[in-house]
């Protein structure tokens, strides 16, 4: 049987076929999909764990009793599973262990660019790279057979392009495996440094295994065209690089990237006359070909950020552009992100502006409120950030700022690495103020469930974290609650706390617009001969509003009566009322 599917669904069949039990994730685009479609999945203990850590360190637990397991994240979040990955490298596996991560070429929705290969290199564990969704498939599967063979956990590197891409997949069945026995063995689980060194030379000793399989392996592939223009690549590069030049050049795709052979490489240079290397980000295989006095171009005409495309490989290699029909489109205005009518995040947003205050930015769909015409955030580094940032940027300034700053950070991203920030602040006796944006749901990578929540990813009612019990448990004493879309009664509010020489935290309750549960009010209509043109109503940037012949205009398919624009107005024009 076949099916179109995503790279991220092919991933999800795969791990049903290979017989995983476990797979623990944080959402996170290009990722979220993955953990959501093996969810459906019954055979598949599916979970979102509060963060990418607790997820890795779930799987590694789950293969250590001896079930295949998971952990799928972005590229950022495998920063934050880091250090469980590096010292998993030491211990190894019991059962296959499989760490999925997506990159996001070109930054569509990151903060940063970064190539998950080099963590692989750090960590001196096997990476490999599907081009598509078939190979999405057959190489999970491939991942947790090198897993088990050589006793390690494996990287599956994605980027935005396959994880979002579809193609045609065939699919099989599942492969039931019972647990493998759990041996008890400190020499290879307990990583203290008397059993870490032995494990150390274990490692170096895999390598060498992982690159006799590297030099042989079937997922590694040569495709023969015109041998004048030779070209090494890999994962999504590989399909630019077979639409940009065809039969023109002749192809090694390399599916797996670390560790990188070196003579399959060497005999396949010797058949073209000009070898070139084409790779996303950072310069790994090319650097790899020149330490092996390999001569190869590669980044002297290619770009060492954001995506490459056909047009971009076909003007290095050939000096050529490809021919193609000019959109319709492409002489529209830009249309850049905004939050959407009725988001309580923009409310929030308006009210800091009006105290003027320095905000110390995070992780989510609020971070939208940084452009204009909220201009709302100051600062934002990582998930978590805001807080420890924050406290930083007071310590540093208490004498010239005062208390005019806040943090200002998301209710799962909070939960995901923002509470151990806010134990720092009353421990090391901080002054700061943070603002959790409680909007009930993750809203940023599509509505996902938190532990803030009350409720699994399954959807089955769970344990719910109590925000306010919490904030009290750590040390801080002030706490309060706002509704965000009550201007008055939340300037009221963060003015108070502003006030004080101690920590506050200010929990802005207000469930996102986008819930499928929340009722929303009938449209605001605007009495236009009231109107004068002030433009107050367009301060805070909703979509919905605009001005036309000097008169606003409301957008009734859009507007879903949250009734801010109505507070702001000092003329009555805007009003909460059903229209004739």
């Amino acid at each position: 049987m076949k099916e179109l599917l995503l790279g991220n669904e092919a991933i999800a069949r795969g791990l049903y076929e290979v017989g995983c039990k476990i797979i623990s994730s944080y959402p996170g685009t290009p990722s979220t999909e993955i953990t959501e479609a093996a969810a459906k999945y019954k055979e598949i203990y599916s979970e979102w764990a509060v963060n990418e850590k607790v997820a890795a360190e779930v799987a590694i637990g789950a293969s250590f009793a001896g079930a295949r397991a998971c952990c799928a994240m972005k590229h950022v979040g495998l920063n934050v599973a880091a250090d469980p990955l590096y010292t998993a490298s030491y211990t190894g596996v019991n059962a296959g262990l499989v760490f999925v991560a997506a990159d996001d070429p070109g930054m569509h929705s990151s903060q940063n660019e970064q190539d998950t290969r080099n963590h692989a290199i750090g960590a001196k564990v096997p990476v490999l790279e599907p081009s598509d969704s078939r190979e999405c498939l057959d190489y999970i599967k491939l991942a947790f057979e090198i897993s088990e063979e050589y006793d390690t956990p494996v990287i599956l590197r994605l980027s935005t392009r396959v994880s979002h891409s579809r193609s045609i997949v065939t699919l099989s069945k599942r492969e039931e495996l019972e647990n493998k026995k759990y041996i008890k063995n400190p020499e290879k689980y307990v990583m203290m440094p008397a059993m870490a060194k032995k494990r150390r030379v274990f490692i170096e000793e895999r390598q060498k295994k992982l690159l006799e399989l590297c030099e042989k392996g079937s997922f590694n592939s040569a495709r023969m065209g015109d041998r004048k223009i030779g070209v090494i690549t890999s994962g999504i590069s590989y399909e630019y690089v077979k639409e940009a030049l065809g039969d023109r050049a002749s192809i090694l795709k390399l599916g797996m990237t670390n560790p990188l052979p070196v003579d399959l490489i060497k005999n396949f240079a010797q058949k073209t006359d000009k070898l070139y290397v084409v790779e996303e980000l950072d310069d790994i295989i090319e650097s790899h070909c020149k330490k092996h006095a390999i001569e190869v171009t590669g980044k002297e005409i290619f770009p060492r950020y954001g995506e490459l495309s056909q047009n971009i490989i076909k003007q290095a290699i050939l000096g050529e552009k490809s021919e193609g029909v000019t959109s319709p489109f492409s002489d529209l205005p830009p249309r850049p992100p905004v939050l959407c009518p009725g988001c309580p995040h923009r409310a929030l947003f308006y009210t800091l502006g009006k105290e003027k205050v320095f905000v110390s930015g995070d992780i989510g769909c609020y971070t939208l409120g940084a452009l204009a015409p909220l201009n709302g955030m100051d600062t934002c580094v990582c998930m978590g950030a805001s807080i420890g940032a924050l406290h930083g940027y007071n310590k540093a300034n208490e004498e010239r700022t005062g208390s005019k700053s806040v943090a200002i950070i998301g209710d799962s991203t909070f939960i995901h690495s923002g509470i151990t920030g806010l134990i720092n602040i009353a421990y090391n006796k901080g002054t700061s103020k943070v603002i959790i944006a409680d909007n009930s749901i993750t809203g940023m990578t599509g509505h996902q469930q938190n532990p803030t929540s009350g409720y699994t990813l399954a959807g089955d009612p769970t344990a719910t974290v109590d925000l306010e019990a919490l904030a009290k448990a750590v040390g801080i004493k002030n706490v309060s609650v706002i509704d965000p879309n009550n201007l008055s009664e939340s300037r009221k509010v963060i003015r108070q706390e502003l006030n004080k020489d101690e920590p506050s935290v200010i929990i802005s309750r207000r469930p996102c617009a986008l819930l499928k549960y929340v009722k929303h009010e009938p449209a605001i209509v605007p009495n236009i001969e009231k109107c004068n043109g002030c433009g107050l109503c367009m301060q805070i940037g909703c979509p919905a509003i605009s001005i036309n012949e000097g008169k606003v205009r409301i957008n009734e398919t859009l507007c879903v009566g949250c009734g801010v624009c109505t507070q702001l107005c000092k003329r009555a024009v805007l009003t909460q009322e059903i229209k004739e």
